[in-house]
């Protein structure tokens, strides 16, 4: 069990002890801080907070709990109920609200939830932010409103068609072009939010074979809900069995894409960015970003089209504050997360499916054509789990010294290259781990130099 405070927001287990875990306690304590920050920031009291979550079995426990807090620190509430996280950004920025929180661990198994704190630009709050936010949670004298100036309650369930309708007016998705290539798609939803956004974005897009594997959205996650190869057999099996075209899935907050190549492969979660990027940079020319822990094809495919590739530290914030000073076109990480401006800045993937799908009707391409157009690099994603007595600062520092002589870049974690390859050390935001990434030619070379770093950081300890 565990409660994990950062910048990223509030994360942890539901059940347990105060301070050990996500309590009633805990969340009307970050709740009320949160209020109290968005207030200081706004300059006022009467602030409008949106609330969106997904289907986890303890969602709409918190969100009672949440929307409760906020009311009684005089904030007014507008609640999406089921949603997802772009939908949620989204609707902030859209009904002119002060702020939001979205209720999701996002790819954490069931037992956890989290509260992911937006601003009033429908964005996540940077570090300095988030900081403030914690400092105020661990003050006494917080002052909740007085009866006569409690906030209000309206409820909102139609966020979702709304946000389907907006990347259908977008310029680059062609629902003629989709309707016309008669595509026949798989997908696997996680029995989360997704299972009702995707479905809707399909058939608006003029999909009619739509296979739909763990749609319904009850919270009871029937894998491990990470988009990983691993967790996606099911969804491969579907694939082949009714001879789809292509499969697609989703985490259970929607902030994620990974693809099913029409054979039942993995088209690989570091390539749903570079293909989507690909399809508008060859129609919009511009820079990209993505973060250090991302495949370096996305900068093979950008400076192909004359643009310019940046890598930012890992998290969409960060991501999303680069985009914002190289002024780039389209940006992401390497986890299935695309960030398209011209909708807005969060990772969104129903923006994604929306823009793969238009590219592979318009190249007239499989999948696995598609795919195979794309520089080859292969990424291997491993963990080291954090005990008490380790001391991550010193540990980065010690590899730090060791590889001295080889370029290397410390703006988060330590980033080590050799030659074509590179290995990306980092302690995670959301989980008590050490993230050990490492990028090369093809998966045994990639696997090799992420175990020799492993076990040289196994040594260290």
């Amino acid at each position: 069990m565990a409660l994990i405070k950062s910048i990223s927001g509030i994360r942890g287990t539901i059940g347990g002890e105060q301070g050990e875990n996500l309590t009633p306690l805990d969340m009307v304590k970050f709740v009320s801080a949160y209020a109290k920050f968005i207030q200081n920031q706004r300059k006022k009291e009467k602030i409008t907070i949106v609330i969106g979550r997904d289907a986890r079995i303890s969602g709409q426990l918190v969100s009672n709990i949440v929307c409760g807090t906020l009311q009684a620190m005089g904030a007014d509430v507008i609640d999406l109920g089921l949603s997802t996280t772009p939908t949620t950004e989204m609707s902030v920025t859209k009904m002119k609200a002060d702020g939001g929180i979205i209720l999701t661990a996002s790819h954490n198994p069931m037992q956890w939830n989290a509260l992911k704190l937006l601003n009033y630009k429908g964005e996540f709050l940077n570090a300095k932010e988030g900081q403030k936010v914690l400092n105020l949670a661990k003050r006494k004298n917080i002052v909740y409103a007085p009866i006569d100036k409690i906030g209000s309650y309206q409820s909102y369930y139609q966020s979702i068609e709304d946000h389907v309708a907006a990347v259908l007016k977008l310029k680059l998705v062609d629902k003629k072009a989709i309707e016309s290539a008669d595509f026949s798609v798989a997908i696997d939803c996680v029995n989360s939010t997704g299972g009702i956004a995707i479905p809707m974005l399909l058939k608006a897009l003029g999909v009619k074979k739509i296979h739909e594997l763990y749609c319904e959205p009850s919270g009871i996650f029937p894998h491990n809900p990470e988009p990983l190869p691993e967790h996606l057999t099911d969804l491969a099996n579907l694939v082949k069995t009714v001879k789809a075209d292509v499969g697609f899935t989703v985490d259970p907050d929607v902030d994620r894409l990974a693809i099913i190549n029409c054979d039942g492969t993995m088209f690989g979660e570091e390539y749903t960015l570079v293909s989507v990027s690909d399809y508008v940079l060859q129609n919009q020319k511009g820079n990209t970003v993505s973060n250090m822990s991302s495949t370096r094809a996305l900068r093979d495919v950008t400076e192909k089209s004359g643009g310019s590739y940046a890598a930012s530290a890992v998290g969409e914030v960060n991501v999303v504050a680069l985009m914002k000073k190289t002024k780039a076109v389209i940006g992401g990480e390497g986890n299935g997360g695309v960030i398209y401006p011209k909708l807005h800045y969060g990772r969104d993937a129903l923006v994604g499916i929306a823009l793969f799908l238009t590219y592979l009707a318009k190249t007239k391409q499989t999948t696995l054509q598609l795919r195979a157009s794309y520089p080859q690099y292969v990424i291997s994603k491993n963990k080291i789990q954090l005990q008490p007595e380790m001391n991550v600062d010193d540990i980065l520092s010690k590899m730090e010294q060791k590889h001295q002589h080889q370029p290397h870049s410390t703006i988060d974690g330590l980033k080590i290259e050799f030659a074509n390859e590179w290995v990306h050390l980092r302690k995670s935001n959301t989980e008590p781990i050490i993230r050990i990434y490492a990028e090369s030619k093809d998966e045994k070379t990639a696997h090799a130099l992420a175990e020799k770093i492993i076990q040289e950081i196994k040594s260290l300890i």
